[in-house]
């Protein structure tokens, strides 16, 4: 089964939002809540500020795109197997980001 599961996470603390190794270890952390194969991580800092890092999975993906002059990170968590627990990336995102409010839609993808 694969699951797409796309976030927005709102309220977040800014100093996180644009700190690239908290991120970069943000989703490295992700990645094993949801019982997922890390890859590799990949990442960028932006000037004046936000971050955008994804992490490849060998079940797919995890990316987050960071705003901190508004406080919201935009991501989405994509894996497939029955082994995999995407939700649970959402939640270790929502809570080490400190977000106050969180908008998501899952998608259930099939493989034909």
């Amino acid at each position: 089964m694969m699951r797409h599961i796309l976030f927005t996470l709102k309220g977040c603390d800014s100093d996180l939002l644009d700190d690239e190794n908290y991120i970069r270890d943000t989703l490295y952390h992700a990645s094993v809540q949801c019982n997922s194969t890390l890859l590799s991580l990949n990442s960028h800092k932006f000037q004046p500020q936000g971050v955008t890092c994804v992490a490849m999975l060998a079940e797919s993906h995890i990316s987050i795109h960071t705003w901190p002059e508004v406080g919201m990170a935009v991501c989405d968590v994509f894996t497939c197997g029955e082994h995999t627990e995407p939700q649970k990336a959402v939640d270790y995102m929502h809570m080490v980001l400190h977000a106050k409010d969180i908008v998501s839609n899952e998608f259930v993808r099939p493989l034909e």
